[in-house]
């Protein structure tokens, strides 16, 4: 849901077969991670031996969704792993996005993992551990006839977004500088779901969400949607943890468990085992009110 450094423009054109699950994640290599004494020891002692909630949206296939009754995703593969690596218990609550962050500032969460674009504006409520990145990108009916060469090709159309995204943050700052005569209209939805049955109904004539989730949701689509352009903004996700004393530390702690993960090789299974091995990151940083480490 994207801002800061606009690499791996190949996000933008990755081929739908790249988007639909991988039968096998990356042979030989473990996707469920093994405990590190190391990186544990960075745990602080306010979450050791305790069961940490985790808030994620799982509308955003194929990072977070449910499958049944399960909730599944590379997204959550990795937080389990992550979560093994430490000696960690973790439970994932399916959260309406645009309440994650407030639910981790007021308590109630301890870890938001659910595609979160780091953005300024948003380490100054939370701490980020950067572990993937991601373009934005744009779908439509397959019938369509509207391109889409930057944002301010939604002017003079509708774009459906799920609220709380930067999708939305952007397609409104776009909408300021469309002309009088072809104004855009967003449309915001509490869940992608929804956005994708307003883009399917025609409420909606594009639809805007992180590449890899546009390119999943044609994908799978049964021939309904198309991509449209490339993607844009191209930026890191980061897993969110309290701006606290033992938040720090925890964040602290997710960044020895990934650096751990992407050695041994747990990380990039999980990651092909979803067909967004073109998102990942050569080494997990912690972003704190715009400082990197």
């Amino acid at each position: 849901m994207q801002r800061i450094s606009r690499v791996r423009q190949a996000l933008a054109t990755v081929g739908v077969a790249t988007l639909v699950l991988a039968s096998s994640a990356v042979a030989g290599a473990s996707t469920s991670g093994h405990y590190n004494a190391a990186a544990a020891k960075l745990v602080p002692a306010a979450y050791k031996g305790k069961v940490l909630q985790v808030a994620t949206d799982a509308t955003y296939a194929p990072d977070e969704y449910m499958n049944g009754t399960k909730m599944v995703g590379f997204d959550v593969d990795m937080i389990n792993a992550i979560a093994t690596t430490l000696g960690l218990k973790v439970v994932e609550n399916n959260v309406t996005f645009d309440n994650i962050i407030a639910g981790i500032k007021s308590g109630h969460y301890v870890i938001g993992n659910s595609s979160f674009t780091d953005t300024k504006a948003r380490q100054a409520q939370v701490n980020f551990v950067d572990y993937f990145q991601a373009g934005e990108g744009v779908y439509a009916k397959s019938s369509s006839k509207f391109g889409f060469s930057g944002l301010k090709s939604f002017c003079g159309h509708s774009v459906a977004v799920e609220t709380g995204t930067v999708e939305q943050t952007d397609a409104q700052t776009a909408a300021k500088s469309c002309p009088s005569n072809k104004k855009l209209n967003v449309l915001t939805f509490s869940t992608q779901t929804e956005a994708n049955v307003a883009v399917s109904s025609g409420h909606a004539q594009f639809g805007f969400a992180d590449s890899q989730i546009a390119g999943y949701i044609v994908a799978t689509s049964k021939g309904a949607f198309k991509l449209v352009g490339k993607a844009v903004n191209v930026a890191p996700y980061g897993i969110a943890t309290p701006k606290t004393a033992a938040g720090h530390q925890l964040a602290k702690a997710i960044q020895a468990a990934l650096k751990v993960l992407i050695a041994n090789g747990t990380y990039h299974a999980i990651l092909a085992h979803y067909g967004v091995q073109a998102g990942a990151l050569p080494v997990a940083r912690i972003q704190l009110n715009g400082a990197t480490s």
